[in-house]
């Protein structure tokens, strides 16, 4: 791996929103709350009258105890270790040195930059960038002023390092502990200077994950560890129908089971409360339940195509409109045109859906992982008829989440369930459940139209597609108010190259299904899309895709570096034998560069093997390459998993598919060789979550085109639909030679 370090100039903030943001944030806190038995956060406890509390997010012990508190959560992205070093990085103290917390549910304090608390969207490091690094140095300079009061020495002699600061001319240190009770009685200082890179000792550099030692020794904690005295536990089934409801049960066989303790009836499911889980799931395949299955009974997959086609006739709300694309395409016979289907994806994360309620008359407490503590603590507080504050909601590790669980649908189907049952009940989903129940990833269609000019570029090129809006359900505000959803035209309205006449159009089509974000959200539907359609007008012009693009990006240096340095890893240009192919990719979205190189072969079965993945990502600066490493290492997997398997289709209103035997994941053995490689053009973070899942599906298509000769335009490429596509191109040598006069469009 190579890193490349820029730096960048010292930046004093003083705006008087940053400045009124830490003086709140301090104000607002009174104590912390903390995820209870765990070595992640300490046992709940007041805080100190002897504690400094710097803000919301800082609180320094007489007793030399260091306490973070964490906007954001954990679910395997590295927020826990990434976060906790812009902080430590201008507070000078050392990462071991600290404890973290998770925050209580309060979108006030914790809700920052947009007031609604969340993790996801590939936004924690990019919108925590400077806050984060405010906190500690705002801090840092109270603690350095209390010193030089208490020593009466002038502040310009005094530093800060190590948890302590230090008067230079004598060389007398005090720690961070020893401060705290009078750093208590300081205002948050007008001026806060923030490092500049050149100082840096932990930005940049890659530090062990804080949760890696609990996760492997199997102290962490997650919500499906929850356990409490008097606990029972409760299996459920929803309507397997999309809208339908609960007709009547038959339970005469569930209660002469051993340990059932309630049949629980809400609008549209039933549980079975028991004594351990496995009892309740017994109890429930023992229900003879009726459904009305209302208006989707008769629902298919192919239903819900056509409609999304069908709507891409529809006008949408324009996004993007350089020049006159409908008008240019329209009037040339010559046209490229293709029409594009993103398929029904499920989440599927690794720890199926969970939570434990217990409701105590006018109160209720709640323990559960979710992407959305606040949305979770109000959504559950509204089904129980109690105000927020009446709710108290205890956030934990995540096992997986992808989008899934900044929906709050499990936990308010807990609560709904709790409400009837005396005493603490976890709520458990089975996989089954968990898959067939999903927020899916909605099915999308896209046209894609191009003419070109003579050299073959696009001088013209209109992508209209249709498909839910996941924007305008869950954060209407949001919405731009021309009624674009942002999130579902990214990778689109940006798409990088220099394109004099470009449209963005979106039509918005709910449909039947309950659709959400999916790890990638717009970018995995349209990058893949757009940059499978520039492979294929490469081709058509006959030339080489690599110096294809890299004509098109003279406005766009740091896509330009991304791209050239993958070809150069990749060993772009060599010849590759018959049924191997080597397919480029280029993102820009999450203010992150990302381009790909994948290498697979096809076997005589139209079976797909990934062999070898470059991925080369500019993502600014990369507060711990190391976590930035395995986010691409992580969604390249994520992404072939999607490529190679993922497609949720609907029969009688019903999802097919029900666990992994029929929705794969991938197998270690079937998990590519991975290169990974940063530049630091030193700009601000841009995400790292999700950019390497658009990217590689967009490589992968390219890849299979030059192996075979066929374009995908619909995934996953399953061995059925490569053996049902046709021809689209002759190559009488492996594509990505370079040799433009090879390659022929056929």
């Amino acid at each position: 791996m190579s890193i490349r370090h820029f730096v960048t100039s010292e930046k004093e903030v003083v705006s008087d929103s940053r400045r009124n943001f830490l003086k709140s944030s301090g104000a607002l806190v009174v104590g912390f709350w903390a995820l209870p038995d765990t070595v992640l956060a300490a046992p709940a406890k007041e805080t100190s009258p002897n504690a400094y509390v710097a803000s919301a997010f800082v609180t320094i012990g007489s007793d030399e105890s260091i306490v973070f508190t964490m906007a954001k959560v954990e679910m395997g992205q590295g927020a826990y270790t990434v976060l906790p070093m812009l902080i430590a990085e201008e507070l000078e103290v050392d990462l071991d040195k600290v404890t973290l917390r998770h925050a209580p549910p309060d979108a006030k304090v914790y809700g920052l930059p947009f007031g609604d608390q969340f993790t996801g969207g590939s936004l924690s490091v990019r919108t925590l960038w400077e806050p984060m690094r405010q906190t500690g140095a705002a801090a840092r300079l109270v603690l350095i002023q209390a010193a030089a009061d208490g020593w009466k020495v002038p502040v310009a002699d005094c530093h800060a390092e190590h948890g302590a600061v230090v008067h230079r001319p004598t060389g007398r240190r005090i720690s961070y502990g020893k401060l705290a009770t009078s750093a208590s009685r300081y205002p948050v200082p007008d001026k806060i200077v923030l490092k500049p890179a050149d100082q840096f000792k932990l930005v940049g550099t890659s530090a062990k994950r804080l949760d890696t030692r609990d996760k492997s020794n199997g102290r962490a904690r997650f919500g499906i560890d929850v356990s409490m005295p008097n606990m029972l536990h409760a299996s459920v089934m929803a309507s397997p129908v999309f809208g339908g409801k609960l007709r009547s049960v038959d339970d005469s066989k569930t209660r002469a089971l051993p340990g059932i303790r309630q049949i629980v009836k809400i609008d549209n499911a039933v549980a079975v409360v028991a004594t351990n889980t496995w009892y309740a799931r017994q109890g429930l395949a023992a229900l003879q339940v009726e459904w009305d299955e209302g208006a989707n009974a008769k629902l298919t997959t192919a239903d819900i195509r056509q409609l999304m086609v069908n709507s891409l006739d529809k006008p949408g709300v324009v996004a993007r409109s350089d020049g006159d694309a409908p008008g240019l395409i329209s009037q040339n016979a010559q046209r490229l045109e293709h029409v594009y289907v993103s398929p029904m994806l499920a989440h599927a994360p690794m720890e199926p859906l969970n939570a434990t309620v217990h409701v105590r008359g006018d109160s209720a407490e709640i323990w559960a992982g979710t992407q959305a503590p606040a949305r979770a603590r109000d959504g559950a507080a509204a089904v129980l008829g109690l105000p927020p504050e009446k709710v108290e909601l205890h956030n934990f590790l995540i096992g997986g989440g992808f989008g899934r669980r900044l929906e709050v649908d499990y936990v308010e189907q807990a609560a709904a369930i709790a409400k009837q049952v005396e005493g603490p009940v976890k709520v458990t989903w089975t996989r089954e459940e968990d898959i067939r129940h999903d927020v899916f990833r909605g099915l999308y269609a896209h046209r894609v139209s191009a003419v070109v000019d003579e050299q073959g570029y696009p001088k013209a090129l209109y992508h209209k597609f249709a498909g839910p809006s996941n924007l305008r359900r869950w954060a209407p505000g949001w919405m731009t108010k021309e009624g674009v959803d942002i999130d579902a035209v990214d990778g689109s309205v940006n798409f990088p190259y220099a394109i004099p006449n470009m449209r963005t159009e979106f039509t918005i089509e709910d449909g039947p299904v309950p659709t959400g974000f999916w790890r990638g959200v717009g970018p995995t539907r349209n990058v893949p899309t757009l940059e499978s359609f520039i492979d294929e007008l490469a081709y058509r012009a006959g030339r080489d895709p690599l110096a294809y693009r890299l004509a098109m990006l003279d406005k766009h240096p740091r896509a330009r570096a991304v791209l050239e340095r993958a070809a150069t890893m990749s060993g772009w240009g060599a010849k590759l034998p018959a049924g191997k192919g080597r397919g480029i990719g280029l993102l820009y979205a999450w203010d992150t560069y990302v381009a790909q190189v994948v290498d697979l072969e096809v076997n005589e079965k139209n079976e797909i093997k990934v062999n070898r993945v470059v991925c080369v990502t500019d993502c600014g600066v990369a507060v711990n390459p190391d976590t930035v490493i395995a986010q691409m290492q992580g969604g390249i997997n994520f992404a072939l998993t999607a490529g190679l398997y993922s497609n949720i289709t609907i029969k009688d209103g019903r999802a097919e598919q029900s666990n992994f035997h029929d929705y794969p994941m991938l197998r270690m053995s079937e998990a590519p060789r991975i290169e990974v490689e940063l530049i630091n053009s030193g700009a601000a973070p841009g995400g790292i979550g999700e950019p390497s899942v658009a990217s590689f599906l967009a490589a992968f298509l390219n890849a299979i085109h030059a192996a075979t000769g066929k374009r995908l335009y619909e995934l996953p490429a399953t061995p059925d639909m490569l053996a049902a596509s046709p021809q689209v191109t002759k190559v009488t040598q492996a594509v990505g030679q370079g040799d433009q006069r090879q390659v022929r469009y056929g």
